[in-house]
């Protein structure tokens, strides 16, 4: 059998170890460490210097924290883009509250401006104004900031940034995380970069970065016992993980720069193909990072259906996988408000998430254009130094 060609394995970059062993040497094996803080202190500086990251166990606790510094609880409802992985909703279930879907408009595939103004006017027509409105930036493009962050402070909702997929992406020159009241990271191993897994979860002030660290180690008063006003989670990030963290920060410039040139890759091998497009930033206030490069497939016009690359992909052992199924089509949601039309519903039905990982060899390259070109063209033929 071929060797796998995975849709974004973990990459590493040398020198992970180091941190590693620094921790082992000074016994540092603990949700707290030398490389907590100087991973915190790295990703601030990435991301402006200006803001206050507490490194945490997962982008999902960092976003159940989000909600809770948002004061979203039982009964409440959350605003949240259905065209997302589960873990963007499911913290707003923990906390007994209710996820209001919105669907995505066709630029950036992102929360539809005019489907979330529709969505709060009528929730709070019927009484419920909405806590919370949590933006993803999917697949690493960012999503229309300005028109959400203006539609959000006129009726005074604060913003939670997804920002899971979309580290090293700006939106008019600014890092994607940093808008919203909060912003959430994910270094999961599929991530443009990994601590095995983990999360972070961005603020703008310390006190908000206190108030999450606080929560993330069980909420422990300032007494010599063990007392406890508040309920608290085990969500602290290790300095094992973050030494990874470390070493991965040092190769991120690198990571966004190699996910960029997969995107050209693909560019060239789709340019000519009838009914398939890529998935690109509409202008130049977008800046993906492309952590995945994806293509949808008009199968009126193409000679194939999405269903036909991904099996043709999965019998030469390379992975290729459908995008996110809303969350509105979800069984677990199934009795969610959702409003909007059925843009994410059509992209579900006909798009593809490609071989995107900077660790890609030449031949790797080969095999994926080799598949695209035999199953989407009539063309045989095709190299990567071309």
């Amino acid at each position: 059998m071929k060797l796998k060609v995975w849709l974004s394995s973990p990459h590493m970059g040398g020198n992970e170890l180091k941190y590693i062993n620094e921790a082992f040497d000074a016994n540092w094996i603990a949700p707290l460490g030398p490389n907590v803080d100087g991973f915190e202190q790295d990703i601030e500086k990435f991301l402006n210097g200006k803001v206050k990251v507490a490194a945490l166990s997962s982008g999902t606790a960092a976003l159940h924290l989000a909600l809770i510094e948002c004061n979203v609880s039982h009964g409440d409802e959350v605003i949240c883009q259905s065209m997302t992985f589960s873990a963007s909703a499911n913290p707003i279930a923990y906390l007994g509250a209710t996820p209001v879907f919105i669907d995505s408009e066709k630029d950036t595939w992102n929360m539809c401006p005019d489907a979330l103004q529709e969505a709060i006017e009528d929730r709070i027509a019927k009484g419920n104004k909405p806590k919370a409105i949590i933006v993803v930036h999917l697949y690493g493009m960012p999503a229309k900031m300005d028109e959400i962050l203006s539609i959000a402070a006129e009726y005074d909702i604060p913003v939670i940034e997804d920002s899971a997929e979309s580290l090293g992406s700006k939106y008019k020159g600014k890092a994607c995380g940093t808008f919203g009241r909060f912003g959430i990271l994910s270094f999961n191993g599929n991530k443009i970069i990994t601590t095995s897994g983990g999360g972070a979860l961005v603020c703008h002030s310390q006190e908000d970065k206190e108030k999450a660290v606080f929560l993330s180690t069980q909420a422990r008063d300032n007494a010599p016992h063990y007392q406890h006003s508040h309920i608290g989670y085990n969500y602290r990030m290790s300095n094992i993980s973050a030494g990874i963290g470390r070493g991965q920060m040092e190769v991120l410039n690198d990571r966004v720069d190699g996910r960029r040139k997969m995107h050209e890759f693909y560019e060239e091998i789709c340019k000519d193909m009838d009914g398939v497009e890529l998935f690109c930033e509409p202008n130049s206030d977008f800046y993906s990072n492309h952590w995945l490069s994806v293509i949808t497939i008009d199968e009126t016009k193409a000679l194939k259906t999405r269903e036909d690359l991904r099996l043709a992909f999965l019998e030469e052992n390379i992975e290729s996988r459908p995008i996110w199924k809303p969350m509105h089509l979800q069984p677990v949601f199934e009795d969610a408000p959702y409003y909007g039309g059925k843009v994410a519903e059509t992209l579900f039905g006909n798009s593809l998430c490609l071989p995107s990982g900077t660790n890609l060899s030449d031949e790797d390259r080969e095999r994926i254009a080799k598949v695209m070109i035999e199953v989407l063209t009539d063309k045989k033929e095709y190299s990567v130094s071309r």
